[in-house]
Protein backbone atom coordinates (compact mmCIF):
# COMPACT_ATOMS: atom_id res chain seq x y z
CA UNK A 1 0.00 0.00 0.00
CA UNK A 2 1.18 3.53 -0.77
CA UNK A 3 2.19 5.66 2.25
CA UNK A 4 0.65 8.85 2.67
CA UNK A 5 3.86 10.63 2.15
CA UNK A 6 4.38 9.01 -1.30
CA UNK A 7 0.90 9.92 -1.93
CA UNK A 8 1.58 13.42 -1.19
CA UNK A 9 4.75 14.03 -3.26
CA UNK A 10 2.75 12.53 -6.27
CA UNK A 11 0.06 15.13 -5.84
CA UNK A 12 2.66 17.93 -5.34
CA UNK A 13 4.55 16.74 -8.52
CA UNK A 14 1.41 16.92 -10.22
CA UNK A 15 0.66 20.57 -9.13
CA UNK A 16 4.07 21.61 -10.67
CA UNK A 17 3.93 19.88 -13.56
CA UNK A 18 0.48 21.34 -14.39
CA UNK A 19 1.39 25.11 -12.65
CA UNK A 20 4.95 24.80 -15.15
CA UNK A 21 2.42 24.20 -18.52
CA UNK A 22 -0.22 26.43 -17.29
CA UNK A 23 2.47 29.79 -17.54
CA UNK A 24 4.22 28.19 -20.61
CA UNK A 25 2.49 29.97 -22.80
CA UNK A 26 4.70 31.71 -25.45
CA UNK A 27 2.12 34.57 -26.34
CA UNK A 28 2.72 36.17 -22.59
CA UNK A 29 6.04 37.96 -23.81
CA UNK A 30 4.77 39.05 -27.72
CA UNK A 31 0.62 39.27 -27.11
CA UNK A 32 0.93 42.98 -27.35
CA UNK A 33 2.92 43.14 -30.26
CA UNK A 34 0.25 40.70 -31.58
CA UNK A 35 -2.39 43.51 -30.91
CA UNK A 36 -0.63 46.51 -32.67
CA UNK A 37 0.73 44.77 -35.35
CA UNK A 38 -2.80 44.01 -35.76
CA UNK A 39 -4.14 47.58 -36.00
CA UNK A 40 -5.05 48.68 -32.75
CA UNK A 41 -3.97 51.53 -30.61
CA UNK A 42 -2.89 52.06 -26.93
CA UNK A 43 -6.14 52.95 -26.11
CA UNK A 44 -7.74 49.67 -27.43
CA UNK A 45 -4.89 47.53 -25.67
CA UNK A 46 -5.39 49.86 -22.61
CA UNK A 47 -9.44 48.37 -22.76
CA UNK A 48 -8.83 44.91 -23.70
CA UNK A 49 -6.84 44.41 -20.01
CA UNK A 50 -9.57 46.52 -18.43
CA UNK A 51 -11.81 43.22 -19.83
CA UNK A 52 -9.41 40.98 -18.81
CA UNK A 53 -9.59 42.10 -15.57
CA UNK A 54 -13.23 42.41 -15.01
CA UNK A 55 -14.20 38.92 -16.60
CA UNK A 56 -11.50 37.46 -13.88
CA UNK A 57 -13.24 39.90 -10.79
CA UNK A 58 -16.89 38.63 -11.89
CA UNK A 59 -16.00 34.77 -12.51
CA UNK A 60 -13.86 34.52 -9.58
CA UNK A 61 -16.30 33.46 -6.55
CA UNK A 62 -19.13 32.14 -8.30
CA UNK A 63 -16.60 29.42 -9.66
CA UNK A 64 -14.82 29.40 -6.47
CA UNK A 65 -18.82 28.23 -5.67
CA UNK A 66 -18.64 25.31 -8.48
CA UNK A 67 -15.79 24.22 -7.53
CA UNK A 68 -17.01 23.63 -3.92
CA UNK A 69 -20.25 22.23 -4.96
CA UNK A 70 -19.60 19.83 -7.89
CA UNK A 71 -15.70 18.65 -8.64
CA UNK A 72 -12.14 20.71 -8.08
CA UNK A 73 -10.14 18.43 -10.20
CA UNK A 74 -12.83 19.09 -13.33
CA UNK A 75 -12.33 22.89 -12.83
CA UNK A 76 -8.49 22.80 -13.50
CA UNK A 77 -9.03 20.54 -16.50
CA UNK A 78 -11.68 23.48 -17.71
CA UNK A 79 -9.59 26.14 -17.10
CA UNK A 80 -6.55 25.53 -19.83
CA UNK A 81 -9.07 24.82 -22.03
CA UNK A 82 -10.76 27.81 -21.66
CA UNK A 83 -7.57 29.97 -22.19
CA UNK A 84 -6.57 27.65 -24.82
CA UNK A 85 -9.93 28.43 -26.77
CA UNK A 86 -9.11 32.29 -26.43
CA UNK A 87 -5.30 31.87 -27.48
CA UNK A 88 -6.98 30.22 -30.97
CA UNK A 89 -9.45 32.59 -31.59
CA UNK A 90 -6.71 35.30 -31.47
CA UNK A 91 -4.50 33.72 -34.16
CA UNK A 92 -7.60 32.52 -36.07
CA UNK A 93 -9.06 35.95 -36.58
CA UNK A 94 -7.07 38.67 -35.18
CA UNK A 95 -9.48 41.13 -34.31
CA UNK A 96 -10.28 43.84 -31.53
CA UNK A 97 -13.88 41.43 -31.37
CA UNK A 98 -12.12 38.21 -31.06
CA UNK A 99 -9.05 39.64 -28.74
CA UNK A 100 -11.58 40.25 -26.26
CA UNK A 101 -13.62 37.31 -26.21
CA UNK A 102 -10.31 35.82 -25.86
CA UNK A 103 -9.44 37.88 -22.58
CA UNK A 104 -13.26 37.28 -21.18
CA UNK A 105 -11.92 33.28 -22.01
CA UNK A 106 -8.44 33.65 -20.22
CA UNK A 107 -9.98 35.16 -17.09
CA UNK A 108 -12.61 32.64 -17.09
CA UNK A 109 -9.99 30.32 -17.22
CA UNK A 110 -7.89 31.91 -14.39
CA UNK A 111 -10.85 32.01 -12.38
CA UNK A 112 -11.93 28.64 -12.57
CA UNK A 113 -8.40 27.80 -11.29
CA UNK A 114 -8.55 29.77 -8.71
CA UNK A 115 -9.60 28.70 -5.21
CA UNK A 116 -9.83 25.13 -6.85
CA UNK A 117 -6.37 24.70 -6.76
CA UNK A 118 -5.74 26.01 -3.45
CA UNK A 119 -8.83 23.98 -1.88
CA UNK A 120 -8.08 20.87 -3.67
CA UNK A 121 -3.92 20.84 -2.53
CA UNK A 122 -4.93 21.55 1.11
CA UNK A 123 -7.72 19.42 1.49
CA UNK A 124 -5.60 16.17 -0.05
CA UNK A 125 -2.59 16.90 2.15
CA UNK A 126 -5.12 17.45 5.10
CA UNK A 127 -6.68 14.01 4.13
CA UNK A 128 -2.76 12.18 4.17
CA UNK A 129 -2.45 13.95 7.48
CA UNK A 130 0.34 15.85 5.87
CA UNK A 131 -1.08 19.34 6.00
CA UNK A 132 1.92 21.25 7.51
CA UNK A 133 3.14 20.92 4.02
CA UNK A 134 1.15 23.26 2.44
CA UNK A 135 2.84 26.03 2.25
CA UNK A 136 6.13 24.14 0.95
CA UNK A 137 4.19 22.52 -1.71
CA UNK A 138 2.16 25.86 -2.69
CA UNK A 139 5.66 27.96 -2.45
CA UNK A 140 7.28 25.22 -5.27
CA UNK A 141 4.21 25.77 -6.99
CA UNK A 142 4.57 29.45 -7.55
CA UNK A 143 8.19 28.67 -8.48
CA UNK A 144 7.23 25.84 -11.31
CA UNK A 145 4.95 28.51 -12.40
CA UNK A 146 7.95 31.13 -12.49
CA UNK A 147 10.20 28.83 -14.56
CA UNK A 148 7.29 28.34 -16.84
CA UNK A 149 6.94 31.88 -17.37
CA UNK A 150 10.29 32.18 -18.50
CA UNK A 151 10.25 29.29 -20.42
CA UNK A 152 7.84 31.37 -22.47
CA UNK A 153 10.72 34.40 -22.57
CA UNK A 154 12.54 32.05 -23.84
CA UNK A 155 11.09 30.18 -26.31
CA UNK A 156 9.37 33.16 -27.73
CA UNK A 157 11.94 34.68 -30.02
CA UNK A 158 12.59 31.60 -31.56
CA UNK A 159 9.49 29.98 -32.03
CA UNK A 160 8.25 33.70 -33.54
CA UNK A 161 11.21 34.13 -35.87
CA UNK A 162 10.58 30.17 -36.97
CA UNK A 163 6.54 30.46 -37.86
CA UNK A 164 5.14 33.77 -36.44
CA UNK A 165 2.51 34.54 -34.49
CA UNK A 166 0.70 31.06 -36.20
CA UNK A 167 3.21 29.36 -34.53
CA UNK A 168 3.65 31.16 -30.90
CA UNK A 169 -0.38 30.60 -30.52
CA UNK A 170 -0.15 27.04 -32.12
CA UNK A 171 2.44 27.00 -28.99
CA UNK A 172 0.32 28.59 -25.85
CA UNK A 173 -2.49 26.00 -27.16
CA UNK A 174 -0.47 22.80 -26.99
CA UNK A 175 0.86 23.94 -23.53
CA UNK A 176 -2.67 24.51 -22.07
CA UNK A 177 -3.90 21.08 -23.45
CA UNK A 178 -0.82 19.18 -21.81
CA UNK A 179 -1.77 21.39 -18.50
CA UNK A 180 -5.55 19.66 -18.64
CA UNK A 181 -4.11 15.84 -19.28
CA UNK A 182 -1.77 16.87 -16.31
CA UNK A 183 -4.74 18.24 -14.24
CA UNK A 184 -6.46 14.83 -14.95
CA UNK A 185 -4.12 13.00 -12.14
CA UNK A 186 -5.37 15.39 -9.59
CA UNK A 187 -6.24 12.83 -6.76
CA UNK A 188 -9.79 13.80 -5.66
CA UNK A 189 -11.58 12.80 -2.54
CA UNK A 190 -14.79 14.48 -2.11
CA UNK A 191 -16.40 15.24 1.29
CA UNK A 192 -19.68 13.98 2.17
CA UNK A 193 -21.80 17.53 3.53
CA UNK A 194 -23.92 17.49 5.90
CA UNK A 195 -26.35 20.44 7.16
CA UNK A 196 -26.53 21.49 10.62
CA UNK A 197 -29.12 23.12 12.17
CA UNK A 198 -29.72 26.19 12.78
CA UNK A 199 -27.76 27.44 15.82
CA UNK A 200 -25.83 24.20 15.90
CA UNK A 201 -24.10 23.00 19.33
CA UNK A 202 -20.88 24.22 20.26
CA UNK A 203 -18.43 25.46 17.72
CA UNK A 204 -20.55 25.61 14.90
CA UNK A 205 -21.96 28.85 13.22
CA UNK A 206 -25.42 29.10 13.15
CA UNK A 207 -26.47 27.76 9.84
CA UNK A 208 -23.10 26.10 8.51
CA UNK A 209 -22.52 22.88 7.29
CA UNK A 210 -19.86 20.43 8.54
CA UNK A 211 -17.62 18.39 6.24
CA UNK A 212 -16.73 14.43 6.98
CA UNK A 213 -13.59 12.81 4.95
CA UNK A 214 -14.35 10.42 2.68
CA UNK A 215 -16.21 9.79 -0.77
CA UNK A 216 -19.72 10.18 -0.88
CA UNK A 217 -22.51 8.13 -1.78
CA UNK A 218 -23.30 7.79 -5.60
CA UNK A 219 -25.44 10.36 -6.79
CA UNK A 220 -24.64 12.25 -3.80
CA UNK A 221 -21.54 14.34 -4.69
CA UNK A 222 -23.16 17.91 -4.48
CA UNK A 223 -25.32 17.47 -1.27
CA UNK A 224 -24.74 21.29 -0.59
CA UNK A 225 -25.56 22.79 -4.32
CA UNK A 226 -24.13 25.86 -5.55
CA UNK A 227 -25.55 28.48 -4.01
CA UNK A 228 -25.95 27.26 -0.53
CA UNK A 229 -21.66 26.31 -1.01
CA UNK A 230 -22.00 29.63 -1.75
CA UNK A 231 -23.78 31.17 0.99
CA UNK A 232 -21.44 29.27 2.78
CA UNK A 233 -18.22 30.36 1.86
CA UNK A 234 -19.70 33.80 2.11
CA UNK A 235 -20.51 33.15 5.82
CA UNK A 236 -17.26 31.89 6.95
CA UNK A 237 -15.66 34.82 5.39
CA UNK A 238 -17.75 36.86 6.79
CA UNK A 239 -18.41 35.71 10.41
CA UNK A 240 -14.86 34.59 11.33
CA UNK A 241 -12.92 36.98 12.44
CA UNK A 242 -9.55 34.99 11.43
CA UNK A 243 -10.94 33.76 7.72
CA UNK A 244 -11.52 37.69 7.36
CA UNK A 245 -8.29 39.07 8.59
CA UNK A 246 -6.37 36.08 6.51
CA UNK A 247 -8.62 36.92 3.58
CA UNK A 248 -7.41 40.58 3.54
CA UNK A 249 -4.36 39.31 4.48
CA UNK A 250 -3.75 37.85 1.18
CA UNK A 251 -5.69 40.75 -0.73
CA UNK A 252 -3.12 43.57 0.94
CA UNK A 253 0.37 41.58 0.66
CA UNK A 254 0.09 40.20 -2.73
CA UNK A 255 -2.18 42.49 -5.15
CA UNK A 256 0.75 45.38 -4.29
CA UNK A 257 3.93 44.06 -5.36
CA UNK A 258 1.90 41.81 -8.40
CA UNK A 259 1.00 45.19 -10.00
CA UNK A 260 4.30 46.28 -9.36
CA UNK A 261 5.65 43.45 -11.60
CA UNK A 262 3.99 44.85 -14.27
CA UNK A 263 5.70 48.94 -14.22
CA UNK A 264 9.46 46.78 -13.62
CA UNK A 265 10.46 47.43 -17.34
CA UNK A 266 9.83 50.98 -17.12
CA UNK A 267 11.69 51.63 -13.81
CA UNK A 268 14.42 49.17 -15.16
CA UNK A 269 14.40 51.85 -18.21
CA UNK A 270 14.76 54.54 -16.07
CA UNK A 271 17.80 52.91 -14.90
CA UNK A 272 19.34 54.60 -18.31
CA UNK A 273 20.43 51.14 -19.47
CA UNK A 274 20.24 49.94 -23.46
CA UNK A 275 17.14 48.55 -24.22
CA UNK A 276 18.76 45.19 -24.42
CA UNK A 277 19.65 45.07 -20.73
CA UNK A 278 15.95 45.01 -19.32
CA UNK A 279 15.30 41.90 -19.83
CA UNK A 280 18.54 40.91 -18.07
CA UNK A 281 17.56 43.01 -14.73
CA UNK A 282 14.16 41.24 -15.09
CA UNK A 283 15.69 38.08 -14.99
CA UNK A 284 17.40 39.19 -11.78
CA UNK A 285 13.71 39.66 -9.94
CA UNK A 286 12.41 36.44 -11.54
CA UNK A 287 15.63 34.95 -9.61
CA UNK A 288 14.08 36.53 -6.48
CA UNK A 289 10.41 35.12 -6.66
CA UNK A 290 11.06 32.17 -7.61
CA UNK A 291 13.96 32.33 -4.05
CA UNK A 292 11.02 33.28 -2.08
CA UNK A 293 8.63 30.49 -3.55
CA UNK A 294 11.68 27.83 -2.31
CA UNK A 295 12.04 29.44 1.22
CA UNK A 296 8.08 28.94 2.55
CA UNK A 297 9.21 25.86 4.74
CA UNK A 298 11.54 28.02 6.61
CA UNK A 299 8.73 30.93 6.38
CA UNK A 300 6.74 28.74 8.37
CA UNK A 301 8.46 29.26 11.85
CA UNK A 302 7.87 32.77 11.46
CA UNK A 303 5.09 34.36 14.11
CA UNK A 304 2.87 37.71 13.54
CA UNK A 305 6.32 39.64 14.75
CA UNK A 306 8.32 37.40 12.61
CA UNK A 307 5.93 38.45 9.46
CA UNK A 308 5.85 41.68 9.96
CA UNK A 309 9.31 41.92 10.04
CA UNK A 310 9.14 40.13 6.62
CA UNK A 311 7.36 42.66 4.83
CA UNK A 312 9.33 45.81 6.93
CA UNK A 313 12.32 44.43 5.10
CA UNK A 314 10.74 43.77 2.00
CA UNK A 315 9.57 47.46 2.14
CA UNK A 316 12.58 49.07 2.58
CA UNK A 317 14.25 46.92 0.10
CA UNK A 318 11.64 47.88 -2.60
CA UNK A 319 11.62 51.60 -2.20
CA UNK A 320 15.69 51.71 -1.49
CA UNK A 321 16.31 49.96 -4.77
CA UNK A 322 13.32 52.03 -6.76
CA UNK A 323 14.99 55.00 -5.95
CA UNK A 324 18.67 54.62 -6.17
CA UNK A 325 18.40 54.64 -9.70
CA UNK A 326 21.17 52.30 -10.84
CA UNK A 327 21.20 49.35 -12.07
CA UNK A 328 23.04 47.25 -9.55
CA UNK A 329 19.92 48.29 -7.30
CA UNK A 330 18.12 46.35 -9.02
CA UNK A 331 19.83 43.44 -6.38
CA UNK A 332 18.03 45.32 -3.77
CA UNK A 333 14.39 44.95 -5.33
CA UNK A 334 15.04 41.38 -5.92
CA UNK A 335 15.65 40.85 -2.21
CA UNK A 336 12.50 42.72 -2.03
CA UNK A 337 10.45 40.71 -4.37
CA UNK A 338 11.86 37.50 -2.80
CA UNK A 339 10.44 38.60 0.64
CA UNK A 340 6.64 39.57 -0.88
CA UNK A 341 6.65 35.99 -2.89
CA UNK A 342 7.24 34.40 0.40
CA UNK A 343 4.79 36.79 2.42
CA UNK A 344 2.03 36.21 0.28
CA UNK A 345 2.17 31.95 -0.16
CA UNK A 346 2.69 32.40 4.21
CA UNK A 347 -0.55 34.21 3.62
CA UNK A 348 -2.54 32.22 1.23
CA UNK A 349 -0.99 29.54 3.76
CA UNK A 350 -2.14 31.08 6.71
CA UNK A 351 -5.95 31.46 4.68
CA UNK A 352 -6.08 27.65 4.33
CA UNK A 353 -5.55 26.71 7.94
CA UNK A 354 -8.47 28.76 9.24
CA UNK A 355 -10.62 27.56 6.80
CA UNK A 356 -12.71 24.84 8.52
CA UNK A 357 -16.08 25.02 6.14
CA UNK A 358 -17.22 23.09 2.89
CA UNK A 359 -16.70 26.62 1.04
CA UNK A 360 -12.62 26.41 0.87
CA UNK A 361 -12.61 27.25 -2.96
CA UNK A 362 -15.37 29.89 -2.80
CA UNK A 363 -13.25 32.10 0.58
CA UNK A 364 -9.88 31.54 -1.34
CA UNK A 365 -11.51 32.58 -4.36
CA UNK A 366 -12.85 35.90 -1.87
CA UNK A 367 -9.56 36.37 -1.21
CA UNK A 368 -8.27 36.23 -4.86
CA UNK A 369 -11.23 38.73 -6.35
CA UNK A 370 -10.05 40.98 -3.41
CA UNK A 371 -7.04 41.10 -4.80
CA UNK A 372 -7.99 41.50 -8.00
CA UNK A 373 -9.85 44.66 -6.74
CA UNK A 374 -6.79 45.99 -4.86
CA UNK A 375 -4.26 45.31 -8.19
CA UNK A 376 -6.65 47.81 -10.14
CA UNK A 377 -6.40 50.17 -7.39
CA UNK A 378 -2.97 50.16 -7.33
CA UNK A 379 -2.71 50.68 -11.46
CA UNK A 380 -5.04 53.78 -10.42
CA UNK A 381 -2.67 54.83 -7.92
CA UNK A 382 0.60 54.32 -9.51
CA UNK A 383 -0.44 56.16 -12.67
CA UNK A 384 -0.91 59.47 -11.03
CA UNK A 385 1.96 58.76 -9.00
CA UNK A 386 4.29 58.13 -12.03
CA UNK A 387 2.95 60.88 -13.87
CA UNK A 388 3.56 63.42 -11.26
CA UNK A 389 7.03 62.03 -9.71
CA UNK A 390 8.26 59.17 -11.90
CA UNK A 391 8.13 55.61 -11.45
CA UNK A 392 11.07 55.09 -8.78
CA UNK A 393 8.45 57.85 -6.29
CA UNK A 394 5.79 55.41 -7.41
CA UNK A 395 7.50 52.24 -6.23
CA UNK A 396 8.65 53.81 -3.00
CA UNK A 397 5.09 54.98 -2.39
CA UNK A 398 3.74 51.26 -3.10
CA UNK A 399 6.10 50.42 -0.38
CA UNK A 400 3.77 52.19 2.35
CA UNK A 401 1.22 49.70 2.90
CA UNK A 402 3.49 47.36 3.76
CA UNK A 403 4.55 48.86 6.32
CA UNK A 404 1.15 49.75 7.56
CA UNK A 405 0.22 45.77 7.30
CA UNK A 406 3.00 45.17 9.20
CA UNK A 407 2.61 47.60 12.01
CA UNK A 408 -1.30 45.96 11.93
CA UNK A 409 -0.16 42.72 12.78
CA UNK A 410 2.54 44.05 15.22
CA UNK A 411 -0.06 45.69 16.80
CA UNK A 412 -2.15 42.77 17.36
CA UNK A 413 0.70 40.23 18.25
CA UNK A 414 1.37 42.69 21.36
CA UNK A 415 -2.33 42.56 22.16
CA UNK A 416 -2.72 39.12 21.93
CA UNK A 417 0.07 38.23 24.43
CA UNK A 418 -0.63 37.01 27.99
CA UNK A 419 0.97 38.55 31.18
CA UNK A 420 3.94 36.17 31.11
CA UNK A 421 4.99 36.89 27.54
CA UNK A 422 3.34 33.63 25.57
CA UNK A 423 1.18 34.46 22.62
CA UNK A 424 -2.22 33.10 22.62
CA UNK A 425 -2.50 29.96 20.08
CA UNK A 426 -4.20 31.21 17.09
CA UNK A 427 -1.56 33.61 16.23
CA UNK A 428 1.08 32.35 14.77
CA UNK A 429 1.44 31.11 10.86
CA UNK A 430 2.23 27.94 11.51
CA UNK A 431 -0.52 25.11 10.19
CA UNK A 432 -3.15 24.17 12.17
CA UNK A 433 -3.56 27.13 14.19
CA UNK A 434 -6.94 29.03 14.32
CA UNK A 435 -8.28 31.47 16.85
CA UNK A 436 -12.02 31.45 16.73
Amino acid sequence: MTSPMSRARRLAGTLYAYAFLTDLVLLYPVYALLFADTGLSVGQISSLFVIWSLASIALEVPSGAWADATSRRRMLCLAPLCSAAGFALWILTPSYPAFAVGFVLWGAGGALASGATEALVFDELDRLGVADRYARVIGRARTAGTVGVLGSIVLAGPVLGFGGYPAVGAASVAACLLACAAAVGFPEHRRTVVSAPVGGGAGTTAGSTVTHAGAPPAGDEDELGWWQGLRAGIAEARGDRSVRRAVLLVAGVGAVWGALDEYTPLLARDTGVALTTVPLLLLVLTVGQIIGGLLAPAGERLGNRGYALLLVGSAVALAVGALAGHPAAFGLLAVAFCGLQLASVLAEARLQNRIVGPGRATVTSLAGMGTDLTVIGVYAGYGLVATVAGNPVAFAVAAVPYLVIAVVLAGGDRRRRVPGGRPLVGDSLQPGSSSR
